[in-house]
């Protein structure tokens, strides 16, 4: 991941008015202007309404973590969707801002292993519900309006210590959530599992996996958020990758192309055993690459074996692209090797969370893909498709290397 680089005192020189940070739009106006509307709302310290429900666990002073519930001042089941980002697809980022600013998160102090208190309980009770949670909230004091983005997760409201948290209404919590999450002798990776093949939403898995409910009871702790996306992506990608390598591959070159919120997807597929590529372009004035004068490309890969260790140069958003790769070759019973070219501009000017990866490949590869009989007409299309010189995708790619390889080394040998 590109970090950003931009002095703290640009922020105060611009005023949002010169952007200096390169951005189109300033992302800290954004987030004011659909915070300001509802502010009276939320600035308060006693807080009603229904939580979607949300649950929130920071990594800051790991494993001494904040963590608890988020909650609107909004009572109803249509709350539902300010935490459910697979309804989020095909939304503007101010519908989405407009949806987080509402939520207030209550903060209690935490070790992820144990010994919590009350409040922490009731709010991982409150977790479980598949619908919306009706509860109060009193605070210690008035709420906190923070910009906060995540690469990971989604964009933060207004923030305070949690004093006493009354789950007012009932958790609806489905039956077979119930059995997983009450047997405490099923492996954490086995309850993901199963909870995805019981068709449950990632949102709703990855929740319950950060709010320690998952998993044999002398392992069960608190994940950060941003760790419990990423690991559900990963767990459920590998589960579903395992059947995917005994199918035939594709007998045809296949590419489908997606664009959401300035970020262009290209997913490319080619007649092979399992492999995967990730590569990201990002252009100046973008969420992790403010300044600069040309993009930055940015790869991680996998072959027949998997990986080893931690795919640290496109984070997340690598394992929220390969289950949605994962999910469409199990659909089709194939086996291919998989480039996932993604070139986010200018117009993604904050960071919205992983789903923005997962759901925007998920839509491409619901629809019908271009089909060729070769790879060169292939690559033809994709260089085609993206605006960033072929160049720059080409010496970043190590499976197009190694396809490369292969190729000439088949062709001198007359094969």
């Amino acid at each position: 991941m590109v970090n950003p680089q931009l002095s703290r005192e640009a922020c105060v020189l611009c005023k949002g008015s010169r952007l200096l940070c390169g951005k189109p739009r300033c992302p800290i106006l954004m987030k004011v202007q659909y915070f300001v509307p509802v502010k009276d709302a939320v600035l308060k310290q006693d807080i009603s309404g229904s939580s979607p429900p949300s649950f929130f666990v920071g990594h800051f002073g790991y494993p001494q973590v904040f963590a608890g519930p988020m909650l609107p001042p909004v009572t109803g089941e249509d709350t539902i969707i300010f935490d459910k980002v697979e309804e989020w697809f095909g939304k503007g980022i101010e519908e989405i801002l407009g949806y987080r600013s509402l939520l207030v998160r209550g903060m209690v102090r935490a070790n992820v292993k144990g010994g919590w208190g009350r409040t922490l309980l009731e709010a991982q009770e409150a977790a479980m519900s598949f619908k919306p949670v009706d509860m109060e909230f009193f605070l210690e004091k008035t709420p906190r309006f923070r910009v906060e983005f995540d690469s990971h997760s989604q964009p933060m409201g207004p923030t305070a210590p949690l004093k006493i948290l009354k789950v007012v209404g009932e958790p609806v919590v489905p039956r077979k959530v119930d059995r997983v999450v009450g047997d405490t002798d099923l492996k954490a990776s086995e309850g993901v599992a199963q909870l995805y093949l019981e068709g449950m939403p990632m949102s709703y898995i990855s929740r319950l996996f950060s709010a320690a409910l998952l998993g044999v009871e002398k392992d069960r702790r608190l994940v950060p958020t941003r760790w419990a996306i990423t690991a559900t992506d990963d767990i459920v990608s590998r589960k579903i990758l395992s059947k995917v390598k005994t199918y035939p591959e594709i007998d045809k070159v296949l590419a489908f192309r997606k664009s959401y919120l300035d970020n262009h997807f290209v997913i490319l597929m080619i007649p092979h055993a399992w492999s995967f590529e990730q590569l990201e372009a990002w252009y100046p004035g973008t969420a992790w690459l403010l300044k600069g004068k040309r993009p930055i490309v940015v790869g991680d890969y996998e072959g027949y074996g998997g990986r080893k260790n931690y795919a640290s140069n496109v984070s997340g958003a690598y394992y929220a692209a390969r289950l949605a790769v994962a999910e469409y070759l199990e659909r089709v019973k194939k086996q291919a090797l998989v480039i996932v070219f993604r070139e986010v501009r200018p117009g993604y000017i904050m960071p919205l969370g992983v789903w923005v990866i997962r759901e925007t490949v998920r839509s491409a590869l619901k629809s019908e893909p271009q089909v060729f009989e070769g790879i060169d007409e292939a690559l033809r299309y994709v260089r085609e498709s993206l605006k960033l010189e072929w160049e720059y995708w080409r010496t970043k790619s190590k499976l197009l290397e190694l396809l490369f390889k292969q190729r000439t080394i088949k062709e001198f040998l007359g094969f």
